[in-house]
Order: C-alpha cells, then sequence, then structure tokens
C-alpha cells in the first residue's frame, strides 16, 4: 500500500500515519484510535478498523483474530438534544 493511501476517510488519515504508530508501539485499534481518531468520524470506524487491523497484523505479525475491534460506548441513559443546546431540564 502507499504511504498516501488514505485509510480513515472520515478523519483523512493516511497509511503512513497507521504505521508510524504502530511502529511507536500503539498496537491495538483501541490505542490507535485514541492517537489519532481513527474511527471517530461519521462511520464510525465501519469502513477503517479492519483496514487498521490488516496493517497491525502486517507490521507486528499477529493474527486478525487477534487484534480485538473497540468497544463501542453508548450513553448510560438516553440524552435529550436539548440539553446540548442550552435548555433545561
Amino acid at each position: 500500500m502507499d504511504d498516501e493511501t488514505v485509510i480513515c476517510r472520515c478523519e483523512d488519515i493516511l497509511y503512513k500515519e497507521i504505521v508510524d504508530a504502530v511502529e511507536e508501539g500503539y498496537t491495538t485499534l483501541d490505542e490507535i484510535k485514541r492517537k489519532l481518531r481513527c474511527g471517530m468520524g461519521p462511520c464510525q470506524g465501519r469502513t477503517c478498523m479492519r483496514l487498521i487491523a490488516r496493517v497491525i497484523k502486517e507490521k507486528t505479525g499477529r493474527r486478525l483474530d487477534e487484534i480485538l475491534m473497540p468497544t463501542s460506548r453508548p450513553p448510560e441513559k438516553p440524552i435529550p438534544l436539548g440539553i446540548f443546546g442550552g435548555e433545561d431540564d
């Protein structure tokens, strides 16, 4: 894959950035997500997480089934949108 290949389209993260992160010691999807914001755009990782897992596999020699997908954490309870707009409850 070319260094300039876009891996995460939502956050504009390139293949080279993923490789650099892995070489710095970030070897899980959660770590890379926190460092580079991959998977935090509108698609929530549905497009890029499998590609990033393949890069981790390629650079670390781990099997794909050893690379765990990040866990999503929904709100504990539904939050009315008005709260974000400054409305009182």
